[in-house]
């Protein structure tokens, strides 16, 4: 059995869109399949400004450029996350203030934000993990009390709403990730969302390397130079011809990842064994079954994933770092590939030797960075039918 942790799923349009790239004679970027892209999401999901960019990390350095983020500004960052969320403001001198997560969830505790918050707060970086929102009614509220800028990392949290808006569209920026490995993927790839207006101009020039060049490309003005900082952002348009193939194809590629979600949360958590049909595929989650049946005779309680989120994953959680190990292990040893995710970022050594031992406990992050595990999961995992649960 040879089951891997992720698959990059393709619809069948992705070449036919690359060729039609090609072909049009403009494939370096803000072309024609960049535009349709762009205009998707801001149509589709109510985004004031949307621009692609090469990754999640760019647009959240671009997002550091354009906020202004310098030496002595503090930024508060979830521990539990992708380095990039602080490193994009390390870049640019920020100290990193973090937050522990909730108790019974990955995601940040919104509750201890106001605590961190001092005069030299430029930014909260909202990290919604698993694509489970977080409360960013309270969130928002802070961030105008205080005057603080508020960047959503929405990179696991395409498709999915808080109070009816778009995650990704509620703080003053949103970033998200097209990797290889998120519901939607391009490979490698990213997407700035701008919804504060007074910072859509600057954002365009940032992403065009500091020029005025998208403003020229429009006709307004009539030659184009360095005005501001930037970088190269744009991502080329093979990538987001690529990107298109899976944007019109979003409800499908969501609705069978809810299904694996649902098959998953179902059959593990099922505690009736009377009645198992044989189907086809039913082995790998039989045996994923198995193995949890196992490792829960020796270790306990192992707590599954409540909230789908937007079905970006599906986690476990596990009393003891030993108890993860040896189910991995286990799983890897038939042939199953599960992962687990980060390490807490306030336990990093770079992040010590940067700005100094900080000894302010996050324990909830912490615990999670030893007994967190990622199932495989992917469009075309082997499936289990609902008849069956």
């Amino acid at each position: 059995m040879n089951v891997p942790f992720n698959k990059p799923y393709l619809t069948g349009n992705e070449l036919s869109y690359i060729e039609k790239a090609v072909k049009m004679g403009k494939i370096s970027g803000n072309g024609y399949f960049t535009k349709k892209c762009q205009q998707f999401f801001e149509e589709n999901f109510g985004f004031n400004k949307c621009l692609l960019t090469s990754s999640c990390t760019d647009a959240l350095e671009m997002a550091a450029i354009l906020l202004d983020i310098k030496s002595g500004d503090e930024v508060i960052v979830p521990s539990y996350t992708f380095v990039s969320s602080a490193n994009a403001f390390v870049l640019r001198g920020a100290k990193i203030v973090f937050l522990d997560s909730l108790e019974d969830h990955p995601g940040m505790d919104v509750d201890k934000i106001e605590s961190l918050i001092s005069p030299k707060t430029k930014a909260i970086v909202v990290v919604h993990y698993a694509g489970v929102p977080v409360d960013m009614a309270k969130v928002m509220d802070l961030a105008n009390r205080f005057s603080i800028k508020v960047v959503e990392d929405a990179a696991q949290a395409i498709d999915i709403s808080f109070q009816g808006k778009a995650l990704g569209g509620v703080g003053h920026l949103g970033t998200f990730s097209f990797h290889e490995t998120k519901n939607l993927q391009c490979g490698e790839g990213g997407m700035l969302t701008i919804n504060d207006p007074g910072l859509k101009k600057r954002a365009e020039i940032i992403w065009e390397k500091g020029t005025d060049r998208a403003a020229f490309f429009r006709g307004e003005v009539n030659k184009y130079g360095w005005v501001d900082l930037g970088s190269s952002f744009l991502p080329s348009e093979v990538t987001a011809a690529f990107l298109w193939a899976q944007l019109e194809n979003l409800q499908r590629i969501q609705s069978r990842r809810s299904q694996i979600w649902h098959d998953y949360s179902g059959f593990l958590a099922s505690l009736d064994r009377s009645y198992i049909p044989k189907i086809q595929h039913l082995p790998y989650l039989e045996l994923l079954r198995n193995e949890l049946d196992k490792i829960q005779e020796e270790f306990s309680p192992i707590v599954l994933q409540k909230d789908p989120g937007n079905y970006h994953m599906f986690y476990m959680l596990f009393p003891s770092l030993e108890s993860r190990t040896k189910f991995s292990e286990s799983l890897k040893s038939k042939g199953i590939l599960s992962v687990f995710h980060y390490q807490a970022l306030h336990q990093s050594e770079f992040i010590k030797a940067y700005q100094g031992i900080d000894n302010t406990p996050l324990p909830n992050a912490e615990i999670f960075a030893d007994t967190l595990l990622r199932l495989p999961f992917f469009y075309e995992l082997p499936e289990v039918s609902s008849s069956c649960i």
